[in-house]
């Protein structure tokens, strides 16, 4: 699974050809989630909500550059790394 950001001791991954909705992961020490890339929501797992904040700003930042992602991902591309929250 292609890491394509990582900041704050959060990384965020991409699979290769995975499951629709359009969603990442999150990995934040020993809490896992998926995050739909369309609302921004948890759809599996679970991660602290400072963490789930971080991400959600992050994620609205780069929310095209996800998609795009995405869809590298789906083609069994490499994906591209996405700049880390600043």
């Amino acid at each position: 699974m292609p890491e394509i950001s990582r900041f704050l001791g959060i990384v965020i991954k991409m699979f290769y050809d995975d499951h629709n909705p359009p969603h990442f992961h999150v990995e934040y020490n020993e809490y896992l989630a998926e995050i739909n890339i369309e609302t921004l929501e948890v759809s599996a797992g679970n991660i602290p909500a400072r963490v789930y904040s971080l991400v959600l700003e992050w994620a609205s930042q780069h929310r095209k550059e996800l998609m795009d992602d995405w869809n590298l991902a789906k083609s069994n591309e490499q994906p591209n790394k996405i700049k880390p929250l600043v």
